[in-house]
């Protein structure tokens, strides 16, 4: 049986000094839950004292390991590196608690099998995060679909550019053994709702593939998707008044356009209420989006036709 928690739950993140964990201390605030302790290799954590100032930190892996033994905490989030997120899950598992991850949930298939595995000797969870099936536009455009018929193949064209500085090569993010490269670290998200409206993952060509942007076509039970995903700024058309670099979420469907560049904020903390209440996603939710992006990565490029996305010809 599940642990599922009603009232004040005990939380622990690892990654504390990460570009996402903000939005996790946001979802754990907003949820009126505790955090009781927090790990980085890092120690550049001061934005703790917005929300939890009272929480142990530490950057000793050790440290954080004893306190997890014997910290009675409930759930633990994961906010490392990619290639850490499975490494990080069974740590949790393996201490009695349920787990929340960011994505990517892992690297390979293989890593999501270990989870699994974990997951029953410990009678604990796992929940990826894929906010993105909570946000209102996806969740009409899967109704939409859903009410075409069965055998109509959707035209389906993908834009997702998010500018990075030169700091995102330099860091983590840039080497792609722990990464994932850009498929991983931006595009799984898109690749789990796009499979998650049009059904299962048949096949892929690639147009394009370097450090900072991929491009190409998936073949999927009922659509075809020409995809361009980006993390160089030079690829972005789109600036905020202000001057700062915006990302570019576009989706367009049988000619028809969906901008979902905004209505992110809030979906974290929805995906953590959604948790406590016994209704979080799990990892089976996660492979198909996990094994897609890594046949894509291991596809050889093909000529570009005619037939690719629009920034590519």
């Amino acid at each position: 049986m599940v642990k599922v928690d009603f009232g004040i739950s005990k939380f622990a993140i690892v990654g504390m000094a990460g570009y996402i964990a903000p939005r996790h201390l946001d979802a754990i605030k907003n949820s009126e839950c505790d955090l009781v302790a927090a790990h980085d290799v890092a120690d550049s954590v001061g934005i703790m004292d917005r929300y939890f100032p009272h929480a142990d930190f530490t950057t000793d892996a050790d440290k954080f390991a004893g306190i997890l033994k014997h910290g009675n905490i409930d759930y633990l989030t994961v906010c490392t590196p990619n290639y850490l997120h499975c490494r990080h899950s069974i740590l949790g598992l393996r201490n009695g608690m349920n787990v929340i991850c960011e994505k990517p949930l892992g690297l390979r298939s293989a890593d999501l099998d270990a989870m699994a595995s974990m997951e029953r000797t410990s009678n604990r969870r796992i929940y990826p995060i894929l906010q993105l099936r909570l946000h209102p536009e996806i969740q009409r455009l899967r109704q939409y679909v859903d009410s075409t018929p069965a055998d109509f193949t959707h035209d389906v064209e993908l834009t997702y550019i998010t500018p990075r500085g030169k700091w995102y090569a330099a860091s983590w993010k840039g080497d792609v053994a722990k990464s994932g490269g850009v498929v991983f670290n931006i595009g799984i998200h898109f690749l789990d709702i796009l499979i998650w409206i049009f059904g299962d993952f048949l096949n892929a060509a690639v147009h394009h593939s370097a450090a900072d942007s991929v491009s190409g076509v998936i073949e999927l039970q009922k659509a075809r998707v020409k995809f361009f995903l980006s993390v160089n700024p030079a690829h972005a058309s789109l600036k905020s008044v202000d001057g700062k670099m915006t990302p570019c979420r576009c989706l367009t469907i049988n000619g028809v356009g969906f901008n979902f560049t905004d209505g992110f904020t809030d979906l974290h903390t929805l995906s953590y209420r959604r948790i406590l209440e016994g209704k979080g996603f799990s990892i089976e939710d996660a492979r198909p989006s996990i094994s897609a992006a890594e046949k894509i990565c291991h596809t050889p490029l093909s000529k570009v036709l005619n037939d690719c996305h629009p920034l590519i010809k």
